[in-house]
């Protein structure tokens, strides 16, 4: 019995406990909160930072490539027991036994010249030979220094071209990263402002119901003093109902709605969100050509224009370089060699290379002209494209600038409409009550109400939206006048 009544009390503990843990805690949020929030929880965000990294370490890769590079390569040891063909002077073959052991060690700096494209080196080298079989001996042979230069002539020049994209390459990706932190927060403003509508809505149709079943019973009280008919009275009902199946689909839309907000802002489900109605929005006024000068200037479109308008160029310039391809090649050096590694460093004699090589078709069927027409045929292309998506841009900002001074407008007439439409609502109710309107008149207000108050957060929404779009677009703080910019350095390695 002692045994039932501890597992009993341990039963209630528990499911006490769980509803505890399970009870939501509610959190007012603001859309200044929201969008915050965004910036540094959600996924869009961190994929848009992963991507300005990638961009970021591709770029110092190519830094990397205009700087000395230091390499050491050896081998240590390597062991050889085997047969090789040896040709004898009469010019016949035979097969020797070769037992021998070697070693070599080599360590360079070269650098890449960008304004030839050619690759200077400096080598300095050591090579041992252990013949273990026969006549026995230890063979060393030094290179000390030996200076490598290695030109192509004629052909493009990769690291100059290098030089010129690359930069611009990485301004777009900062650009770009901006710009998606600015969508981040056009995300946050609409998952903000369907919690933001689901909450009203529920709020009204609480409301509603409230007032339907309050108008219900007054209904009944006249239909038995005789005062309305028992069809307004049916109608009445009617209300109460339909306000009943509105507030159960407007619950299930804002649970809905709080669930996409909270995954995206990666809050815990246990928060019940309320979110803030914006008092207040900015005063700005946008003109078109201010909000053209700062698009071209900040946003990554610019940039992105300049990259594949220069890629164009890099690709007919690649083609004209493959007509021909000659090449230099240099070094110039001391060598020494000797049976102990001490007398392999002295007596050196100079060591000198000089090859130029050239590869110059003959015939070849109009092929790598064909190569340098097809890749000019491919930039007019790119260069009719460019033009094209510039109209295009330069049109979507002027429609959007149009819309969002418009919209300051709209918003104060749907503010303005919402209050008449509850001002007339709350006439309506008190003039039914004393028998004056009809029940249709009744539901034709509160229809009106219903309707206005939506348009109202609606206009709201859009309002924040253009305006962050706009933020998006031309990398601009219209409300405090200066430029969205961020620290790439400090966040990359944060």
């Amino acid at each position: 019995m002692k045994l039932n009544k501890i597992f009993a009390c341990l039963l209630v503990a528990s499911a006490a406990w769980q509803g505890g843990y399970a009870q939501e805690t509610k959190r007012n949020i603001t859309l200044e909160e929201t969008i915050n929030l965004a910036r540094a929880q959600s996924v869009n965000a961190a994929v848009a930072l992963n991507q300005l990294k990638a961009a970021y370490w591709e770029y110092r890769t190519f830094r990397a490539d205009l700087l000395p590079e230091v390499n050491f390569s050896a081998k240590l040891p390597g062991y050889y027991k085997s047969y090789s063909s040896y040709q004898l002077d009469d010019g016949s073959y035979t097969f020797v036994r070769n037992n021998y052991m070697q070693m070599n060690g080599e360590l360079s700096i070269s650098q890449n010249i960008w304004f030839t494209g050619g690759t200077l080196s400096l080598n300095t080298s050591l090579d041992f030979l252990k013949q273990l079989e026969g006549d026995k001996y230890n063979r060393f042979m030094s290179i000390p220094i030996a200076l490598t230069l290695n030109q192509p002539i004629f052909g493009v020049n990769h690291i100059k071209w290098s030089r010129r994209i690359e930069p611009v390459r990485y301004e777009e990706a900062k650009a770009a990263f901006l710009s998606a932190t600015e969508e981040v927060a056009m995300t946050a403003i609409n998952h903000f402002f369907n919690l933001l509508m689901s909450k009203e809505s529920v709020n009204v149709a609480k409301q509603n119901l409230a007032n339907a079943e309050k108008l219900y019973e007054v209904a009944l009280a006249k239909r038995q003093m005789g005062q309305i008919s028992e069809n307004d009275l049916l109608q009445l009902e009617l209300n109460k109902l339909n306000a009943q199946s509105t507030l159960t689909d407007s619950e299930s839309s804002l649970k809905n709605n709080m669930f996409q907000l909270r995954s995206f802002l990666a809050l815990d489900e246990s928060e019940d969100l309320e979110p803030v109605l914006p008092g207040t929005v900015p005063e700005v006024m946008v003109h078109y050509d201010d909000a053209l000068d700062k698009a071209l200037s900040n946003n990554s479109f610019a940039k992105n224009i300049r990259r594949r308008q220069l890629e164009a160029d890099y690709e007919v310039a690649r083609a004209k370089g493959n007509l021909r391809q000659i090449t230099l090649f240099a070094q110039v050096g001391y060598t020494g060699t000797a049976d102990n590694f001490d007398m392999a460093y002295s007596g050196l004699k100079d060591n000198q290379i000089v090859e130029v090589g050239f590869k110059i078709p003959i015939l070849d069927w109009g092929k790598r002209r064909g190569q340098v027409k097809v890749a000019e045929s491919n930039r007019e292309v790119v260069e009719n494209r460019l033009r094209q998506e510039t109209m295009d841009f330069n049109q979507n900002l002027f429609i959007l600038v149009e819309r969002f001074n418009n919209q300051r407008a709209q918003l104060n007439i749907a503010d303005m409409a919402d209050q008449i439409a509850q001002k007339r609502y709350n006439t309506n109710v008190e003039t039914f009550m004393i028998g004056k309107i009809s029940t249709l008149d009744l539901n034709d207000s509160q229809a009106k109400k219903d309707e206005s108050r939506r348009d109202y957060i609606n206009e709201l929404f859009y309002y924040w939206y253009y305006y962050y779009q706009l933020r998006s677009v031309t990398l601009w703080d219209f409300d405090s006048s200066t430029s969205i910019d961020a620290d790439i350095e400090s966040i990359i390695k944060h």
